[in-house]
């Protein structure tokens, strides 16, 4: 199964795509949309949304995954951030992918094994998860924790349902 995880953000929108068969991981690509600070705001999330679509459409994940938005100190970036995260929600769901939304801790404790992890730490997971990847950046490498983090829970549940189906036909 193909996943698509992305790290919203106004001026860099981080994707990591990768692959699971079964408990095997592989990257696939990750990179970064960046958006023109110059332009208006809504401009630059048509930029995002834009940018998003197009890794959609080049890479056809069967499944999607975004970081859920932590309140900054600055009332204004948080709006503006969650304005991001919609464009970002909406690029996935108008392909027809699932979505799955995860909190920075619950990302951070399925890929490092802690909720608190700092960024380094998620860098040196993700690069041993995905053997010979090369991280475009800092963004990338967060939105390729965010397709993880939705790949061992999507692994997860599948074998859940097959337990429930078994004890069913039981």
């Amino acid at each position: 199964m193909r996943f698509i995880g992305l790290d919203p953000g106004l001026q860099r929108t981080g994707w990591g795509v990768i692959e699971a068969v079964g408990s095997r991981l592989s990257h696939v690509a990750n990179g970064t949309v960046v958006s023109d600070p110059k332009d208006e705001l809504s401009a630059r999330l048509r930029q995002i949304f834009e940018g998003v679509m197009a890794v959609i459409e080049r890479y056809r994940p069967q499944a999607a995954a975004v970081e859920e938005t932590f309140v900054n100190k600055n009332p204004v970036s948080t709006l503006k951030l969650g304005q991001v995260r919609g464009v970002v929600l909406l690029a996935p769901a108008l392909s027809g992918l699932s979505v799955g939304e995860y909190a920075p801790n619950h990302i951070k404790k399925s890929v490092v094994g802690a909720g608190h992890a700092e960024k380094a730490q998620i860098h040196h997971m993700v690069k041993i998860l995905l053997p010979a990847v090369e991280i475009t950046g800092a963004d990338a490498a967060d939105a390729l924790a965010v397709a993880i983090c939705h790949a061992h829970h999507a692994a997860s549940n599948r074998a859940y349902a097959r337990a429930a189906i078994a004890a069913g036909a039981s």
